[in-house]
C-alpha cells in the first residue's frame, strides 16, 4: 500500500469540507493599537481581493510593527455592474483584517494596463495624478505593488502606475515591496513566513469577496500556494541547493529602498523571516 495515499486523501477531504464553510459575515478581528504618527504602509491592490491574497507581509507589519496599513483600491474590477458591490465587499474584507482603505474613484480606475500606458498617455497621466496625490498625502514608509511581470495586465499596469507616480516625487524615500501572484518573480529577495493564524484570517477575509469566491473558490487554494512559496523561496531566496526553512506557509517579495527616483537594493542575497522573527530588522 502506498503510505502517501492517506496523506493525499486527507488534503482532498479537507478541501471538500471547506467548501461548506460560510463566506464572509465574520466579526472584525481585534486591531492593534496604533501610536500617534505610526508609519504608513500603502498597499496598492490591482483588484479587490489582492489585499487578502498577497498581503501577508503587510498584515504582519500591522500586527507586529504597529504600522498603519492602508489598502489602495486601484481598480474595482472590470465588470461594471459589479464595481460598486466589489467595493462594498472590499470594505468588509479590510474591516475584518483591520486595514484602512483608500478609494481612487467612485468605481476605481479604469484601463490600468501597459497598453493604456503606451497608447493613451492623457488617460494614464490622469491616473498617475491620483496616485501621486495619495503618495504625497500619506507620506508612506512602505509601498507595496505587484512586480512588473505579474502576468495579469492590471497587475503589471499597477506596477507602472505606482512607480510612475513615485518618480514624480523627488524627495520620496521609502521601502518598495513588490508582490507576486499570477506570475512568479525570478529574483525575490525576501521570504516571510505566514503563521497558520494569520493565514486563516486572510482566508476568512478573502471570503468577504463573496461574488468572486462563489464563481471560483480560490480561497481554498491559498494554503497550497503559500506552501509552494516555501519550496520556491528555499532556492530563490535562501540560495540554490540550500536547506529549506521549517516554514509551512510563506509569501515571497522583492524589497528595495526607493530613493532618488529609483529602487535600490540595500542588502546582498536574500532574507528569510520566520513567524516569530522581528520584521523591524528588515525595515530598519
Amino acid at each position: 500500500m502506498n503510505p502517501y495515499s492517506q496523506f493525499v486523501d486527507q488534503f482532498v477531504e479537507a478541501v471538500e469540507k471547506a467548501k461548506s464553510l460560510p463566506l464572509g459575515g465574520f466579526e472584525p478581528l481585534p486591531r492593534p493599537h496604533l501610536a500617534a504618527g505610526a508609519p504608513t504602509v500603502l498597499f496598492f491592490s490591482p483588484h479587490p481581493d489582492d489585499e487578502c491574497i498577497s498581503g501577508g507581509l503587510a498584515l504582519r507589519l500591522l500586527r507586529e510593527q504597529g504600522m498603519n496599513v492602508l489598502n489602495v483600491a486601484v481598480t474595482q474590477g472590470s465588470n461594471k455592474p459589479r464595481q460598486v458591490q466589489r467595493y462594498h465587499e472590499l470594505q468588509a474584507a479590510c474591516d475584518h483584517l483591520g486595514l484602512g482603505l483608500i478609494q481612487t474613484g467612485p468605481v476605481g480606475l479604469e484601463r490600468i494596463t501597459p497598453r493604456a500606458r503606451k497608447e493613451d498617455p492623457s488617460h494614464w497621466t490622469r491616473c498617475v495624478d491620483i496616485v501621486e496625490r495619495i503618495l504625497r498625502e500619506q507620506k508612506p514608509k512602505v509601498v507595496f505593488c505587484p512586480h512588473d511581470r505579474d502576468w495579469n495586465g492590471t497587475h503589471i499596469g499597477t506596477h507602472w502606475l505606482v512607480t510612475d507616480a513615485m518618480r514624480r516625487i523627488p524627495d520620496l524615500e521609502c521601502y518598495l515591496v513588490e508582490t507576486e501572484f499570477w506570475g512568479a518573480m525570478d529574483d525575490p529577495n525576501l521570504m516571510v513566513e505566514i503563521s497558520p493564524k494569520d493565514l486563516a484570517d486572510m482566508i476568512a477575509a478573502l471570503t468577504f469577496h463573496v461574488g468572486e469566491v462563489t464563481r471560483n473558490p480560490y480561497h481554498l487554494s491559498l494554503p497550497a500556494w503559500m506552501m509552494d512559496n516555501v519550496r520556491r523561496g528555499a532556492e530563490l531566496v535562501g540560495g540554490q541547493g540550500g536547506a529549506a526553512p521549517e516554514f509551512k506557509f510563506a509569501v515571497l517579495n522583492r524589497i528595495r529602498k526607493w530613493s532618488g527616483g529609483e529602487a535600490r537594493r540595500y542588502f546582498e542575497g536574500g532574507r528569510e523571516v520566520g513567524a516569530g522573527a522581528d520584521l523591524g530588522a528588515v525595515f530598519a
